[in-house]
């Protein structure tokens, strides 16, 4: 289902797919130079959705916010964006609700990340550039980055040591940023399904 999400004035197009008897939402956070409509996004999304699992893609910028490469890479102002659509979420399905973040999106996604919120998945997530706010996430948090892509890997390695809350880095072998390899984006949709299974208590 399409819909508008109006935030502090700003209109931003967003999908919701809510499946029969769903006992939990995941909201997406997409990266850099992508939008709601990332295949890869769309990808683990639909994976979800297959497991019971309810998923809202919105972007996080306008058309022309995003020609700002600042906006970009502005972790507040994208978490409060997602801040944002957890409470318009909210109002309408009383679900436990995780975050999945990829790229700056995942650094996002932890930024965002308080108490109401079940469960994080990164992927390829620039997670460092959450900063202080690391040490105060506390949902359980996988990290997922590819082998190849390597000073990603790096950051989040060091950045796992400023999180105290249960967390995991699965490393996916032989991919790189973006998951293009064959399976690898299919590794990573499964990882992140039984993730949000297991702490969103989907069946």
């Amino acid at each position: 289902m399409q819909v508008d999400l109006s935030i502090d004035g700003t209109k931003l197009a967003g999908e919701l797919v809510v499946p029969e008897e769903a006992s939990g939402l995941v909201i997406f956070a997409h990266g850099s130079d992508s939008s709601r409509l990332s295949p890869r996004n769309q990808y683990v999304a639909q994976t979800l959705n297959q497991a019971g699992v309810a998923t809202l893609l919105f972007d996080l910028l306008t058309t022309a916010e995003a020609l700002n490469r600042r906006n970009v890479f502005d972790i507040p102002l994208l978490a409060g964006r997602l801040i944002a659509a957890h409470e318009w979420a909210r109002e309408r399905k009383d679900l436990a609700v995780g975050y999945f973040g990829a790229s700056t999106g995942g650094a996002a996604a932890l930024w965002a990340a308080g108490d109401d919120v079940a469960a994080v998945v990164s992927r390829g997530g620039r997670i460092d550039l959450a900063g202080e706010r690391l040490a105060g996430v506390t949902a359980p948090t996988l990290l997922i980055v590819g082998e190849r892509d390597t000073e990603v890997l790096a950051l989040n390695r060091q950045a796992m040591r400023r999180l105290t809350c249960v967390n995991r880095l699965e490393v996916v072998p032989g991919a790189t940023h973006l998951f293009e390899e064959p399976g690898a984006l299919e590794q990573v949709a499964v990882l992140a399904r039984d993730w949000f299974r297991s702490h969103l208590g989907a069946q």
